[in-house]
């Protein structure tokens, strides 16, 4: 897998600087928006992960699952993409993104595109996910929509 990937943009894959809006209470950002989404991404769900630093989570893909990740802090993140799509103009592509605190983004990820993120700061870091499938489907009656990668020996390569 690591001899595969070279590095580039990924095609499909949204990032969008989100704006903090300061005032003497503290901050507000807008995670999304419905007019500024197509409606096939429009999420159905939505959750908040905690990540201790130092520690990763993924990689992994989805087959029908976009992802919209939001990453605004406590700390910061290197976010992890690689396009397994064979048929997509940026297949065979790594592309890393830093994102949290210091560079507030929101982060869609297509099906077929392996992702992992990693705290690379010194606290717990929140990580905002919207995707546009119910994990598990209705009633978490249905397979997840997930294959995951972990466990392979390119991971820890591509998680440098």
């Amino acid at each position: 897998m690591s001899e595969q990937y070279r590095k580039g943009k990924i095609h499909d894959v949204v990032v969008r600087p989100l704006s903090k809006f300061l005032d003497e209470r503290g901050w507000l950002a807008e995670l999304f928006r419905s007019d500024e989404l197509d409606a096939g991404l429009m999420p159905v769900m939505a959750y908040v992960s905690m990540t201790q630093p130092g520690v990763a989570r993924g990689p992994h893909e989805h087959v029908d699952q976009t992802d919209y990740f939001c990453f605004i802090g406590p700390s910061n993140f290197k976010v992890y993409l690689w396009d397994s799509r064979t048929d997509s103009p940026s297949f065979g592509v790594r592309q890393v993104i830093y994102a949290g605190l210091d560079a507030p983004v929101m982060l869609i990820v297509p099906p077929g595109v392996v992702h992992a993120y990693k705290n690379i700061g010194n606290e717990n870091g929140i990580v905002f996910n919207a995707p546009n499938r119910l994990y598990a489907g209705e009633g978490k009656r249905s397979p997840v929509d997930e294959i995951r990668h972990e466990e392979a020996s390119e991971a820890n390569y591509l998680l440098d």
